[in-house]
């Protein structure tokens, strides 16, 4: 039997597909952090022309526009076809982004850039959808792993390629890169025919729906979304406070944390398989306690130690509870995937963002103290969220009971 005929009988996703999946993730993730390491030197090539400061703004404003526009294809169009063609644009925009002639044509760019970039997003529910339902969870895991890894390679890999070659060569290395992702696609993924017959205003419409119908679906994006919030805080002002008078480090120190923050990358297989065996809400608990005890750690001590360990437990906390929400959103409705997806995706994205606006006030008046309350108190307002959640899913099950 060929990889097609499992996916397609309900056998699971084979390894070299699900592999090949996960490396395409991350190819396709790391296109949104290209530009931000080279910043500087985009600045420099297109002197007095104040639009390259909109690069970064417009890449994630693109992502954004993505995930809520694009997303939701996944459940009426063919998800290979869909996810193949989304590579093959996605390498155009970087084509564009290389040749840009102004500043203004690399924001235009870099917008189309971030949307096509969500095909990552395209990608996991797709997995969870080819794996069985015990696996689901580690299949998930390891999706996120590529993920991660794209995000943690991608500033790595583009400074390097900036400073020695040129920002444009970072651009044009993103092409075959992606070509590559839309090759490996192809060769690896099944058939798979879309899983409804809407038309697309109304699959647009029914994220309403699901918002409104589904409390777990809501559950999962808030308690999420404040987790993601609390994430952005600490990675938003960690460069100011090690350039602070405690530390005087600079930038480049400040880009170490996140090669500590590889952790993730084995804390999302190892959530995955927690999950299938224990049950996703249990780990999402754990993930909320554990994102609580790395703001304790980071205010206990204003060491470089503490925050080592810090952002080693925040990471695993996260990308614990990222899984596993994700776990059981993709069980809620397997015709409307991607649409759970585009509404959870879209509600980390919003929590994320307001972390980093609240952090920068908080850094203002409070300094890094003032931060770590922010932080923790994001964790408390996801604990209080999935507890309330908790309580009246317990005091329902309990009304119907006695019916």
């Amino acid at each position: 039997m060929d990889m097609q005929q499992k996916a397609q009988s309900g056998g699971g996703i084979g390894k070299t597909t699900l592999f090949a999946m996960a490396a395409a993730t991350g190819i396709a993730v790391a296109n949104i952090y290209y530009n931000q390491p080279m910043l500087g030197l985009i600045e420099a090539d297109f002197s007095n022309q104040p639009a390259t400061a909109l690069i970064p703004t417009a890449t994630q404003f693109g992502y954004a526009l993505g995930l809520f526009f694009l997303l939701p294809l996944g459940d009426i169009v063919h998800r290979r076809k869909l996810i193949i063609g989304q590579f093959i644009v996605l390498a155009a925009a970087l084509a564009v982004t290389a040749m840009a002639p102004s500043a203004v044509w690399l924001v235009i760019a870099s917008l189309v850039v971030g949307a096509g970039s969500t095909v990552a997003q395209q990608i996991i529910p797709f997995a969870a959808t080819l794996a069985v339902p015990e696996k689901r969870g580690a299949t998930i895991g390891t999706l996120m792993a590529g993920l991660l890894s794209g995000i943690l390679l991608s500033r790595t890999l583009s400074g390097f390629v900036g400073q020695h070659a040129g920002w444009r060569e970072m651009f044009w290395l993103g092409v075959p890169l992606a070509l590559a992702a839309a090759m490996l696609m192809f060769a690896t993924l099944p058939n798979h025919k879309a899983v409804s017959r809407m038309r697309y205003h109304n699959v647009i419409r029914s994220l309403t729906h699901f918002w409104n119908h589904k409390p777990a679906l809501r559950t999962a994006t808030m308690v999420q979304a404040a987790l993601f919030g609390s994430f952005s805080a600490f990675w938003t002002i960690l460069a100011l406070y090690l350039q602070s008078p405690q530390f005087h480090l600079g930038a480049d120190v400040a880009g170490l944390f996140g090669v500590i923050g590889a952790v993730g990358i084995l804390a999302a297989p190892f959530a995955g398989r927690i999950a299938d065996r224990r049950g996703p809400h249990f780990v999402v608990w754990l993930g909320v306690a554990t994102t609580l005890l790395a703001w304790i750690v980071f205010g206990a001590s204003a060491s470089l130690i503490a925050l080592i360990a810090g952002v080693i437990i925040l990471d695993f906390g996260i990308q614990s509870a990222i899984v596993s929400n994700q776990h059981i959103i993709y069980a809620l409705d397997g015709e409307a995937r991607s649409r759970l997806n585009t509404v959870f995706m879209t509600g980390i994205f919003i929590g994320g963002s307001a972390g980093s606006a609240m952090a920068t006030i908080a850094w203002r008046y409070g300094q890094w103290h003032g931060v770590c309350v922010l932080g923790a108190l994001l964790a408390i307002l996801a604990l209080i969220i999935k507890a309330l959640h908790h309580r009246r899913h317990a005091t329902g099950s309990i009304a119907q009971e006695a019916k």
